[in-house]
């Protein structure tokens, strides 16, 4: 626990309450003198005390004494694996109110207020209508703007920027977006060949490439998701639309993505295939789905974040770094039901619906993904 602020929560709320400490002081029972040494942290009020502040000032006692409770990350880990097998086990509003309760007995502890509007944002779609799913967006947006105006971690305080945004770009709040977030748009400068350099330099060369391979699987993920995002600009000219879906076809091969990270392939071939539906491309659709079914179905499950042969540092350096580990955000239930509705319930996929192939694909995902 931190040290204790109760003196300058007794001054906060006494001024907002527009009170005097003589008047404090004769609601209390005791001098002014007492209530000015409690303000500026002489000594504190005695502990019977508490419970009479507290409710004269209509707060909890924790927040009177400037409690700030923390967890641990195994603790975070363990609570966030714990809430999303609910979400996929229990009613849906109880599973919220337990989240709500925790991200306020908690409002201090930022690690875990990220976690939980994590949570928020990646069951959102279970609450059942749009208004719900939108309330549960904001209440998440306000989780991470919480942690940016009071997490120390500048990368805790970058990740739930990028959070925020993502949140209101869900809630259709673009421009708020473009103003937050193109200040962060600067030329980058990866720190790691210089802090491997410097591990080099000490004699640790193991370190050295742990951090190396970290840096490259980074950038490699995100250069993938900026080529799928820059492929929907390129519909109106073939040649850089071929050329960018060469370049995503290749560095999934380059980099053997398809065993190093499924999850996020799967999403890559769902997006191409769309893309080709737009084009009218069908036959090449049909045949990204067809890879699209036959990674679903391989033996990629349970899924979560690993190195390979190549990354062969990655593990530990995910169990260190990621606050998950290589844990997915949901269940695997959870993801295998979406895995399958990707295809499905997929409405950009309706002019193949009278293909032979695409009926294949459909079977082969209901009978092999969630058997």
């Amino acid at each position: 626990m931190k040290e204790l602020n109760i003196g300058r929560i007794l001054t906060e709320n006494r001024r907002r309450r527009g009170i005097t400490q003589d008047e404090l002081a004769e609601y209390m029972g005791v001098s002014k003198a007492s209530v000015s040494k409690w303000e500026t942290a002489a000594t504190y009020p005695d502990i019977t005390m508490l419970p009479r502040l507290a409710t004269y000032f209509n707060i909890s006692i924790d927040e009177l004494i400037g409690y700030e409770p923390q967890m641990t990350r195994e603790d975070i880990r363990s609570l966030y694996r714990k809430i999303s097998r609910d979400f996929s086990e229990k009613p849906f509003d109880q599973v919220m109110g337990h989240c709500r309760e925790i991200s306020k007995k908690y409002f201090s502890c930022t690690p875990l207020l990220f976690q939980m509007g994590c949570l928020y944002v990646n069951h959102c779609a279970l609450a059942g209508s749009p208004e719900e799913i939108m309330r549960i967006l904001e209440e998440a947006a306000e989780l991470f703007v919480r942690i940016r105006e009071e997490s120390q971690d500048a990368q805790l305080v970058s990740q739930a920027l990028n959070m925020e945004a993502f949140c209101l770009l869900r809630l259709g709040r673009a421009d708020e977006v473009i103003e937050m977030l193109t200040p962060a748009i600067r030329l980058r400068m990866a720190p790691e060949p210089l802090l491997s350099s410097a591990h080099c330099m000490t004699g640790n060369a193991r370190e050295a490439g742990r951090i190396l391979q970290a840096g490259m699987y980074q950038t490699v993920i995100e250069l993938l998701n900026l080529l799928l995002a820059y492929i929907p600009l390129c519909r109106e000219n073939d040649r850089t639309f071929e050329q960018t879906f060469d370049r995503i076809l290749d560095l999934i091969a380059s980099f053997r993505m398809e065993a190093l990270h499924p999850g996020i392939i799967l999403t890559a071939y769902i997006s191409l295939a769309q893309e080709s539906v737009s084009r009218e491309e069908n036959e090449k659709a049909l045949d990204l789905l067809e890879r699209y079914a036959e990674l679903a179905v391989s033996g990629i499950y349970p899924l979560y974040l690993h190195g390979d042969s190549y990354f062969d540092l990655l593990d530990e350096w995910l169990e260190e770094n990621c606050a998950l580990g290589g844990d997915l955000p949901r269940t695997q239930a959870a993801v295998q039901k979406d895995i399958v509705r990707a295809v499905t319930e997929n409405p950009a996929f309706a002019p193949l619906g009278g293909s032979i192939r695409y009926k294949s694909i459909l079977q082969r995902l209901e009978r092999e993904v969630l058997s």
